[in-house]
């Protein structure tokens, strides 16, 4: 089981999960609203081998919540300084959807922090128009992963929200847990998620206005797609088969979160690849 950390930087703190048995580093970052206890059950299966620690990004989770700078410099900033405290000079990159964008950011603009990445369904890796702003409202409502936002007017209505999406379906133990990490009871009664709305439309703005990639990158990768994740179409693939030099590809079972729905083939996959790179 993890410990629940702390790390105090100038200007946030940030809140993770360590699991600490060995000394080969494995850094696991959440997507969009997401938190660390997401990779609760990777993070136990890997934890025999490796040095795993699970941070909740900033404006996630139990970290700190600031009213703006959700810029992917910030981020991988807040990463950096997380690696320097713990000692780790590198580390091996597990990203899930948005942090996809910025392990490939962060691998362009640093490569020797990574030792290896694992994009599992990555989204938003283009830079895009100016113009698709207009369309953010709506994306706000419709996506699965911000509809569990609220506000509710309690508890239960925020649960009832929560099983209609697709990341917690089957209702797991895993999955509920996740849920109430995820939320919390506001000063007025209501109930909400702990990812901010500042954060989620600084996070957008950014996603919009900064490119995946740029240049050719020789870390190896590893992108997981889910049967039923978000990138199905080889026109999705291309600008990692482009970019990516030293590129696998690997379907697993589930959807976007094959963390959450079908864990045990998703942990496997995941030990394969850093079993091959690391030994």
């Amino acid at each position: 089981m993890p410990l629940r950390q702390n790390f105090f930087k100038s200007d946030i703190q940030l809140s993770y999960l360590e699991w600490h048995q060995s000394q080969e580093p494995v850094l696991l970052l959440h997507g969009l609203a997401d938190n660390a206890l997401v990779w609760s059950s990777l993070g136990d299966y890997l934890a025999a081998d490796y040095h795993i620690v699970a941070p909740d990004m900033r404006g996630h989770g139990e970290s700190s919540k600031p009213e703006k700078d959700y810029s992917f410099a910030s981020a991988i900033a807040d990463l950096e300084a997380l690696m320097d405290y713990l000692g780790w000079s590198s580390a091996h990159v597990v990203s899930h959807s948005w942090t996809g964008k910025l392990a490939a950011i962060w691998a362009r603009q640093n490569p020797k922090r990574l030792r290896s990445m694992i994009l599992v369904d990555p989204i938003f890796i283009w830079k895009m128009p100016s113009f698709l702003k207009l369309t953010f409202p709506i994306l706000y409502r419709v996506l699965p992963f911000l509809k569990g936002m609220g506000p509710f007017t309690s508890y239960e209505a925020a649960e009832q929200q929560a099983r209609q999406l697709s990341q917690y379906q089957e209702w797991t133990p895993l999955q509920q847990q996740v849920f109430q990490a995820g939320i919390e009871e506001k000063s007025d009664g209501s109930w909400g998620s702990k990812f901010t709305v500042a954060a989620r439309d600084e996070i957008f703005e950014e996603v919009m206005r900064v490119p995946g990639f740029t240049i050719p990158l020789d870390i190896p990768a590893l992108f997981i797609q889910p049967e039923k994740g978000v990138n199905r179409q080889d026109w999705q693939l291309q600008p990692y088969k482009t970019h990516l030099k030293n590129l696998r590809l690997c379907q697993v079972p589930g959807n976007h979160w094959p963390f959450l729905t079908c864990p045990e083939s998703f942990n496997r996959t995941v030990a394969a690849f850093l079993a091959k790179e690391y030994r």
